[in-house]
């Protein structure tokens, strides 16, 4: 009989943009990717505008008539209604945030070389960035000045980079989508000034960009990953608690084909785990990406080395919700949260970072998901075990139903615990008959002693030869050997004899 699979299974086509771009989605944009979140987002902002005109009228138009059968005579000087109120104010912050966007981008008139010096040299920061600053920053600020010194619009560009981080110091009060959108929009007008005005090739372009990301994150850190204005920390916390509450899932319940017994593999998946906590280390999107990265790398791996053959997507994603739910990385949905809001919007969108962070926001969402449905299991079931009242019973072995690396593998550690609990039995029978052999040793000690003290009484000691004594009572000494006479002393030649000399 076919037994059906019962690992998880995800269609490729679910980890792209759900408007059929080509592009990889993300949970946090809806499973649409950068672009299309953002035009949706443009889209949903002219809708609100539009809304708040509409409204804005219809109270112009409702107070006009107020005012106008309150008051029957026409008012020699115009009134300010509420409506020019709001309409200055759309006006204002309108034209606010295109002079914002624009002056990063509009070249200095000044171009000095003693500008171009200290722009190259360390530069001076305000007061409220200094308060900022740390041994990573600026460390990330001299890497960067180093970077852009070949270049012949490095200094422009050092410039832009840093008026913008220094203005977003004083707007960490913003929402996160408004800082994501500022840092977006940044990154978009800095990529396109790149590609037109300093005629850069896109190898260039990109890695003068991840330069660009990497000193601004590091010097925006702090004011950006997990701000007070979001619930990122209570989303870290109960996913954290989630993960602990789904220690007793195992290797089995999820169809991982990982043979852990394997040493190369069980050192893929330490490598992978620990990859995956370092995440949090990290300050640059980038980087961050570059853990998960190798972390998938490492469950590939794996898969590899306990299948014999190539890893497929079918396999790779159960792995990864193993990973997680070992690990339980610190701060989770904060770094994912992170990523997304701030990382270059190209980098999620295609490549292996893009796809590798798909996967891992699929396995978040997954976790967050889980039922007893999803592991083969009951209702009923999966609420005792993660109200923690029963644990997982010991699985039999079911042939050809069972995935084969991990049921083989979880067979041979039950039969190996079978076989220590029958050495501990063979160990303690043996223990007993030591025991016993040292009791019975005792005993024949003592008997022994018992009749060797039996027979010296019977042979009392003054018991002696008379014989051997003589008259006074007294045994001769037996000769020595020296006394003796040496039977070979006339073959010895004569003693010598000292001579005299006359002088």
């Amino acid at each position: 009989m076919t037994s059906q699979r019962r690992g998880i299974h995800l269609d490729q086509s679910e980890l792209l943009c759900k408007k059929g771009c080509g592009f990889y989605g993300n949970t946090g944009w809806q499973g649409l990717c950068s672009k299309c979140w953002r035009e949706e987002n443009q889209r949903e902002k002219q809708k609100q505008i539009q809304e708040d005109w509409a409204l804005a009228e219809r109270l112009q138009k409702e107070e006009e008539e107020a005012y106008a059968s309150r008051h029957q005579k026409a008012q020699s000087q115009p009134t300010v209604t509420p409506f020019s109120k709001f309409e200055e104010r759309k006006t204002k912050e309108k034209s606010s945030k295109v002079n914002t966007v624009t002056k990063f981008f509009t070249p200095s008139t000044k171009t000095s070389k003693k500008d171009a010096c200290e722009a190259q040299s360390s530069p001076s920061p305000s007061s409220s960035t200094s308060r900022h600053s740390s041994v990573d920053s600026d460390h990330a600020t001299r890497e960067f000045i180093d970077f852009l010194k070949p270049l012949k619009s490095g200094r422009e560009i050092f410039k832009q980079c840093r008026a913008f981080t220094e203005s977003m110091v004083y707007k960490r009060d913003m929402a996160a989508d408004e800082l994501s959108e500022c840092v977006q929009d940044f990154y978009q007008n800095l990529s396109d000034r790149l590609h037109t005005q300093f005629k850069g090739s896109s190898e260039h372009v990109e890695s003068v960009m991840d330069e660009v990301e990497k000193y601004m994150m590091t010097r925006l850190y702090k004011e950006v990953f997990c701000p007070e204005t979001t619930d990122d920390e209570k989303k870290d916390l109960a996913i954290q608690k989630r993960i602990r509450a789904l220690h007793w899932v195992t290797i089995e319940m999820l169809c991982v084909p990982v043979d852990e017994e394997i040493a190369e593999v069980s050192d893929s998946v330490v490598k992978a785990i620990t990859d995956v906590i370092e995440m949090d280390s990290k300050c640059v999107p980038k980087e961050k990406l570059a853990c998960i990265t190798r972390c998938s790398k490492h469950i590939f791996n794996a898969i590899k080395i306990s299948k014999n053959e190539a890893a497929s997507a079918d396999d790779f994603l159960p792995t990864l919700i193993y990973i997680v739910l070992k690990a339980n990385p610190p701060r989770l949905q904060s770094n994912i949260q992170y990523i997304t809001r701030f990382s270059n919007p190209s980098r999620l969108m295609t490549g292996e970072d893009g796809y590798y962070f798909t996967n891992l926001c699929c396995a978040v969402a997954f976790i967050e998901k889980l039922d007893g449905q999803s592991l083969n299991l009951s209702a009923e079931e999966f609420e005792l075990y993660m109200s923690g009242q029963a644990s997982p019973h010991r699985p039999q072995s079911t042939g050809a139903s069972s995935c084969s690396p991990g049921s083989s593998t979880l067979g041979q550690v039950h039969k190996r615990l079978d076989l220590l609990a029958g050495l501990g039995e063979r160990q303690e029978q043996v223990m007993e008959k030591a025991r016993q052999l040292e009791s019975d040793l005792i005993d024949w000690t003592d008997d022994v002693e018992q009749k060797v003290q039996s027979v010296l009484e019977s042979f009392p000691p003054e018991t002696q030869n008379p014989a051997a004594t003589t008259a006074s009572g007294t045994t001769p000494a037996a000769s020595s050997a020296i006394d003796s006479d040496n039977v070979e002393n006339e073959h010895l030649p004569p003693p010598l004899q000292p001579q005299v000399f006359a002088g």
